[in-house]
């Protein structure tokens, strides 16, 4: 335990607080003090325990508001956190969907590539088919013009 001299009131205090502590300790004296002696030069001197009372309701209707608006805010947190969750959550579908319908339109061009492949071997077989039709007429055609011109 550390020892620690403080002014209060134009006064001294020796007090005790955790090795570690004594700034801390000296800042929330000060802070005391001063608001003290604000209510003193206010309010006139009403007696030091009555100004000791009202700097001590002061200061918690102090921490009360700031309790409030720390709850506030932490509620506002949960309710932004909340619309977080339900932006990702509508993202992470979306996101999926799409994936979805990715994977249906690779099917398809997968299907379509499928068929023009399959169309492309059939009209090179038709081809190959016409050509030696042509070739056959052309040379049946050939034999009947070398008989007549013999």
């Amino acid at each position: 335990m550390a020892n620690i001299n403080i002014k209060f009131n134009n006064k001294d205090y020796l007090l005790s607080c955790d090795d570690g502590q004594e700034e801390n300790l000296k800042e929330l004296a000060n802070h005391l003090d001063s608001k003290y002696n604000t209510l003193k030069k206010d309010l006139g001197n009403l007696g030091e325990n009555k100004l000791l009372l009202i700097t001590a309701i002061q200061m918690v209707d102090d921490y009360f508001d700031l309790f409030k608006k720390v709850k506030d805010k932490k509620n506002d947190f949960e309710k932004l956190s909340i619309k977080f969750n339900e932006l990702k959550s509508l993202a992470i579908n979306y996101k999926n969907e799409k994936e979805h319908e990715m994977e249906k339109l690779k099917e398809e061009m997968n299907k379509f590539e499928e068929t023009v492949e399959k169309n492309k071997n059939s009209y090179e077989e038709i081809l190959d088919k016409t050509t030696k039709s042509i070739e056959k007429f052309i040379e049946n055609a050939g034999i009947d013009s070398e008989t007549n011109i013999q």
